[in-house]
């Protein structure tokens, strides 16, 4: 995610979609641009399943050492 960060930081937009001022001078392709969206669609929606499967697995290792507190008292 870091690549794509500085991506952004660095071009001002998405990669593998037009910045603002391509789309003003040169218009969009609508079916093409449909295909990049279904694109950063999926990829986002990987990314989402990604975090919380993070998350479960810091819920897990907080219970674990809860308990561990727990039994250290």
């Amino acid at each position: 995610y870091d690549e794509l960060r500085e991506f952004i930081r660095t071009h001002h937009h998405l990669p593998n979609i037009p910045d603002a001022e391509s789309i003003k001078k040169d218009g969009i392709k609508v079916g093409d641009m449909q295909i990049r969206m279904m694109e950063k669609i999926e990829e986002l929606t990987l990314y989402i399943l990604d975090m919380e499967a993070n998350q479960q697995m810091m819920e897990k290792q907080i219970k674990v050492l809860t308990e561990l507190n727990k039994d250290h008292r």
